[in-house]
């Protein structure tokens, strides 16, 4: 029987032990609180390079996993609290606190970009392991965002795999809860989660179709209750059993977290203050004298601090003093179980995501959902299609062949995992020897390697953001195609196989809204065609920039370790000749290549660079021989007829550069221009001192040419004081120094010129580079606790400071706040190690209380311990 989940208000079956006319005891005593970040993004990539490339739109920024590390992944594991006056009285992990999962793919790239955060994270989940009896906060996510419904078994058997082991190498347990992509669901996906061990999993509550509680011997058969309407409680965990399945066995627990409250801290200001959260999830209480219930809600991670700029500061008081001075527990959904087991079950709708009111059709359909106003979504099923005609190919070439080299092709695919985390060659040996069907010669790997990294990119080429938005041409859509690229190139090495005509051909199917490019098609072949990278262009790349960087023998360069066997450097006169024979190596799929290659920069921005298969040292003696002796009669026309006879007529120029080291060389080839500019401008600038000072003085507008010459000249001057007090701060042991006085005389100098003036210094990377040298000379001071040195260079660096803040350069404090008070928690806090505190003399203390308020850290709690 189905009846209204409203109809009753008495079904809760959980005793109750507390006074029911003692409400706020109750509250006090049985309120948990568990707020889940999902932190992701999606895979950035260059499928060829394993490095993410510079993106534009993230500017200022490298790229957008930078900027939303900068924004919120950082942040949240330093989050601030501040007193009355903006100083930071506190410092939280908030990782310690919130129940999260981090996309793998996006944690390897936290893990190479910043070990320490990394590592916080990580430290996070362990303390949370102490505090809620072993039930970490980390939850595991299926490995590269894949819609699972849409997914055929084996892939959902890889994704879950790989996403487990993930989290058990960094996390070092194994996980209880799993978060699926956009919360896709079905019970064939259910199936494989309790196969492979998983927990419990988090819904939104749109995702229920009924519920009840569940069957006893009081009640062997209760009532249904239809909540289809986004009506189920989630202040309680459900179980779902597997249709037809072991009512012992065959189960998961599933958390559906608080729709609105999820809904209004991603669309509404809800965090913009603690008191704001709080009072919202206390609304969420229910009054019917349960024992425990649990407050449940889920968002992006990124919405703390990204999406929502200071959320994160909001966030950490709540968690560690709002929610604790109300008597709630702050939990996490393992700890919760582990305290109640599911006393209701549910049944789930058949196919549902938490973001689309139309199962997984945003992933796969026209359905509208992500849509960009007039433009349409026609472009998505096509799109799906020609993917799953793609990698049911592979799928073909990969049985074939794995069998060939593996016991168990498709074991060893969900094995591979511990290679793609360490792709050392003994781990890649131990790999080869658990799964090889015989002992695989050196090409066999190879072969064999690219049929795994073949079954990779297929993976990675369902990443669910290349459906999520309007149109296929965006970066989320480009990056799947080049993942499908790669996929069929890797295919066609191992097995001769062309499958890219009729990929392209099926793309054709896939209408864009961008007329420029007309359908998948099109994007495939100007987007994904264009951004291929062969080993040539690769040595190409290396050779080109090895006529500005002395590499040593062996370097690694992306994801290619090169080795020069030989390597000859010659000029004469603007010519600039480069010979050398090298071998190319791939950390992915260890093929290998030997080149000969040959550079001659002609002055400028003209480069020819030329290679060639390495055909034995007798050849390449000739080589090098005919370019030096055409080299030495200084015609730029005999040498470049020389090397299209050794090497024919393919070469590489500049533009065939990788962007970001194109973009870097070009900037260093105009440095030369650019320092003859600031001459020039210095010298315009003192010629035309007075005239600048005469217009200031009777308060005209200064001559726009003049007023560039004093801002490039005093920003040369500038840049060149700040590099000596870079120089000075970088041997904090030789500090002071009596040069760096005079230094800081010369920038106070500079500074209230510019301020006279009204002139703007451009010292953004300088601001960079003092930030570094501070934070030096601070760990130097702190991990040593010398008192002479700490009375000697507090003042230093206070005068420092102040000169940067009258230079108008915005140093980020942040770091230098973290160490900081960290240092005064180890000194002065019970838990710390107090032995360095005997070293200091009180004179030396209170030099180290005053950096306090330069770095805008409270100390006034500190007089308390030093009583």
């Amino acid at each position: 029987m189905v009846q209204s989940f409203f109809a009753s208000t008495s079904a809760d079956p959980a005793p109750s032990s507390s006074n029911p006319s003692a409400p706020n005891s109750l509250q006090a005593t049985g309120i948990y609180i568990t707020i889940h970040g999902h932190f992701y993004q999606p895979p950035r990539e260059n499928p060829y390079l394993e490095a993410v490339e510079h993106q534009p739109s993230a500017s200022p920024f490298h790229d957008w996993n930078e900027r939303i590390y900068h924004e919120c992944y950082r942040p949240n594991a330093f989050a601030r609290i501040f007193n009355d006056r903006g100083d930071v009285i506190d410092i939280v992990n908030n990782y310690e606190y919130l129940s999260f999962n981090i996309g793998p793919t996006l944690f390897s790239w936290l893990e190479r970009y910043d070990l320490e955060v990394y590592q916080r994270i990580i430290a996070a989940d362990r303390a949370s392991c102490q505090r809620l009896n072993s039930h970490g906060n980390a939850i595991a996510q299926v490995y590269n965002h894949i819609i699972l419904p849409l997914a055929n078994h084996q892939d959902k058997v890889t994704q879950i795999r790989w996403g487990k082991a993930d989290f058990q190498q960094r996390f070092g347990r194994e996980p209880e809860g799993m978060w699926l992509a956009e919360a896709a669901v079905d019970y064939p996906t259910l199936e494989v989660l309790i196969q492979e061990g998983i927990k419990f999993i988090v819904l939104a509550p749109s995702q229920a179709l009924r519920c009840r509680p569940r069957p006893s011997s009081n009640n062997p058969d209760p009532a249904w209750y239809e909540v289809a309407g986004c009506q189920i409680d989630p202040n309680r965990p459900y179980r779902c059993f597997l249709p037809a399945g072991n009512q012992e066995t065959d189960f998961i627990d599933v958390f559906f977290y608080d729709g609105p409250i999820s809904r209004d801290m991603g669309f509404s200001d809800l965090l913009n203050s603690s008191q704001f959260l709080a009072g919202r999830l206390g609304q969420a209480v229910r009054h019917d004298h349960r024992e425990l219930q649990l407050i449940s809600v889920a968002t992006d991670g990124e919405t703390f601090g990204h999406h929502k700029k200071d959320a994160e500061k909001a966030l950490a008081y709540a968690l560690k003093v709002e929610f604790p001075q109300r008597g709630w527990q702050v939990s996490n959904y393992a700890h919760y179980l582990s305290l109640q087991s599911p006393t209701w079950e549910v049944v789930l709708k058949p196919v549902t995501a938490w973001s689309c009111a139309h199962g997984v059709d945003r992933w796969q359909a026209d359905c509208g959902c992500g849509g960009g106003g007039a433009w349409h979504q026609r472009w998505r099923q096509p799109l799906r299609e020609s993917l799953n005609w793609l990698r049911d190919e592979l799928t073909d070439i990969y049985e074939t062949l794995a069998a060939e080299f593996f016991t168990d092709g498709w074991a060893a695919r969900n094995a591979y995992i511990e290679v793609i985390q360490d792709r050392s060659p003994e781990r890649l040996e131990k790999f080869f020897q658990a799964w090889q069907q015989h002992s695989l010669t050196a090409n066999e790997r190879v072969d064999a390697l690219r049929l795994l990294e073949m079954q990779r990119y297929g993976l990675l080429m369902f990443t669910s953001c290349g459906w999520f938005f309007e149109e296929i041409s965006r970066p989320e859509g480009v990056q799947i195609l080049r993942y499908a690229a790669r996929a069929l190139e890797l295919a066609a090495d191992v097995s001769g196989v062309q499958l890219e005509a009729e990929f392209s051909q099926r793309l054709a199917a896939a209408p864009s809204n961008v007329e420029a490019f007309g359908n998948g098609a099109g994007v495939y072949q100007q987007l994904v065609k264009s951004s291929q990278i062969s080993l040539q262009q690769v040595a190409a790349h290396y050779g080109m920039n090895s006529l500005f960087t002395n590499y040593p023998t062996q370097h690694h360069l992306y994801c290619y370790d090169i080795v020069q066997n030989d390597y000859l450097r010659q000029q004469m006169g603007n010519l600039t000749l480069a010979i050398g024979q090298i071998t190319l190596t791939s950390d992915v799929t260890r093929e290998s290549q030997a080149l000969v290659m040959a550079v001659l920069h002609m002055g400028g921005w003209d480069f020819h660079c030329c290679l060639k298969p390495f055909q034995g040292r007798a050849d390449y003696a000739e080589t090098k021989a005919c370019l030096l002796n055409a080299l030495q009669q200084g015609s730029t026309a005999k040498v470049l007829l020389t090397l299209t006879q050794a090497f024919g007529e393919t070469a590489y120029g500049l533009n065939d550069l990788f962007a970001e080291d194109r973009h870097r060389l070009m900037h260093a080839l105009t440095q030369t221009t650019l320092n003859r500019l600031d001459q020039l401008y210095s010298q315009v600038y003192r010629d035309n001192y007075g005239i600048l000072m005469g217009f200031q003085r009777d308060g005209l507008a200064v001559p726009q040419e003049l007023q560039v010459a004093a801002s490039v000249a005093l920003t040369h001057q500038a840049k060149a004081a700040l590099k000596s007090v870079e120089q000075e701060l970088a041997d904090p042991q030789n500090l002071p120094s009596s040069n760096l006085p005079q230094y800081l005389i010369q920038l106070e100098a500079i500074a209230e010129e510019a301020r006279v003036l009204g002139c703007s210094l451009n010292l953004g990377p300088e601001s960079q580079h003092l930030e570094q040298q501070i934070l030096q000379v601070l760990w130097h001071l702190f991990h040593n606790c010398d008192p002479d040195r700490l009375i000697a260079l507090v003042p230093l660096l206070s005068q420092i400071m102040i000169i940067a803040h009258r230079l108008h350069l915005d140093l980020n404090l942040e770091p230098m706040q973290e160490l900081y008070f960290q240092t005064l928690k180890t000194l002065f806090t019970p838990a710390g190690d107090h032995s360095l505190l005997l070293t200091l003399t009180p004179k030396a203390t209170h030099y180290l209380l005053q950096l306090g308020p330069l770095l805008q850290v409270d100390v006034s709690w500190i007089s308390t311990c030093l009583r």
